[in-house]
C-alpha cells in the first residue's frame, strides 16, 4: 500500500509499529526525517501523531481518503453556558444577532458533509503570509501548496465531530488569544470551587499541528472565499460575548467576513496580519 493509499481510517487501525514504519516512509520519501511519533486518546479512539521535519520546517502526517467535515448543527445542542452568555451578552447588546443561537451558527459554520482528500504532509505552524509575490506561486516554487477548505478542516478536527477540535466546551471566563495558562487536559477548578473547561488551545491537535488556536491567527485557503482559524480579533474587539468570540476556533468556522476583507482593497496592505499552512503532496 502505497502511502498515498494510506486513509484516515486505514491509519487509525494500524497498530503502533506499523504506523511507526508508515511514519518513517513518509519522511524518507520527501528527504525529511521522522522528530516526533506518538499516539493518545482521541474522539473515536486512538490517534497517532507524526511529525516530519524537511527543510527546517515541520510537517504532519495527514491520512486522507473519504472522511466526515464540517459540522451537524441539527444534532447540536448548546451547553447552558453557551446558550446563557449568547443570550446574555451578545442578544442584548442588540448587535443585530439571530435570536437563535444555531441561526446564528449557520451564517459561519460549514455543513456535515462527506468529502474526499489526499494524504499529505501539512506545516505544524502557518506562516505568515509573504507580501512580496503571489502566494501560490512562492509556495509552488518550494514544492508546496495552499491547503483546500475541506483539507484544512479534517486536518484541524482530525476526526472530531465537536464544535472544537478539542472538544464541545471552551473557557468562556478566558479569551480566546494568547498564551496558553490552564491548557493541562483536564478539567481546572474556578475559585469557588466549580469546574470550569481547560483551555486546550495550545496542546497539539490529534495530528499534531498547532491550530484554532488564537482568534488573531486567521489562515487562508485555496479558496479566496474560505478562511479558517480567526476572525482578526473581530469579535473580541467588538464586544459580542464570550461564547461569540471563541466561535472563530470552531473547526468548521469558515469566516465570511475575513475573506472578504482580505480579499478586498484595504487586505492587500495586512499580508501579516494573516497566515498560509503549506501543504507537502505525497504523490
Amino acid at each position: 500500500m502505497s502511502l498515498a493509499d494510506l486513509t484516515f481510517d486505514r491509519w487509525r487501525a494500524l497498530d503502533r509499529d506499523v504506523a511507526h514504519r508508515r511514519a518513517r516512509e513518509a519522511a524518507q520519501q520527501v528527504n525529511g526525517r521522522l522528530v516526533d511519533f506518538d499516539g493518545g486518546p482521541h474522539p473515536g479512539g486512538s490517534l497517532y501523531r507524526a511529525v516530519i521535519e524537511r527543510e527546517g520546517q515541520r510537517f504532519a502526517l495527514i491520512p486522507g481518503g473519504e472522511v466526515r467535515v464540517g459540522f451537524d448543527l441539527d444534532a447540536w445542542r448548546p451547553l447552558p453556558e453557551q446558550l446563557d452568555s449568547y443570550r446574555t451578552e451578545s442578544l442584548a447588546a442588540g448587535f443585530g444577532f439571530d435570536d437563535d443561537l444555531a441561526d446564528h451558527l449557520a451564517r459561519y459554520l460549514t455543513p456535515r458533509r462527506s468529502v474526499t482528500v489526499p494524504t499529505v504532509l501539512m506545516a505544524v505552524e502557518p506562516e505568515e503570509l509573504s507580501g512580496e509575490g503571489p502566494v501560490v506561486e512562492s509556495l509552488a516554487e518550494r514544492g508546496l501548496r495552499l491547503p483546500g477548505p475541506d483539507e484544512w478542516e479534517h486536518a484541524c478536527g482530525a476526526g472530531a465531530e465537536t464544535l472544537f477540535r478539542w472538544g464541545p466546551a471552551c473557557p468562556l471566563d478566558r479569551s480566546p488569544y494568547g498564551g496558553g495558562g490552564g491548557d493541562s487536559g483536564t478539567v481546572a477548578a474556578d475559585g469557588a470551587g466549580h469546574d470550569r473547561p481547560a483551555d486546550h488551545r495550545h496542546r497539539p491537535n490529534g495530528f499534531g499541528l498547532h491550530i484554532a488556536r488564537d482568534v488573531y491567527e486567521s489562515e487562508v485557503t485555496s479558496d479566496r472565499g474560505s478562511v479558517y482559524g480567526g476572525d482578526g480579533g473581530e469579535a473580541v474587539c467588538g464586544g459580542y460575548g464570550a461564547f461569540v468570540s471563541w466561535l472563530p476556533l470552531a473547526t468548521a468556522n469558515r469566516n465570511p467576513g475575513m475573506a472578504e476583507f482580505i480579499n478586498g482593497p484595504e487586505g492587500e496592505d495586512m499580508s501579516d496580519e494573516f497566515g498560509v499552512r503549506p501543504v507537502l503532496d505525497l504523490g
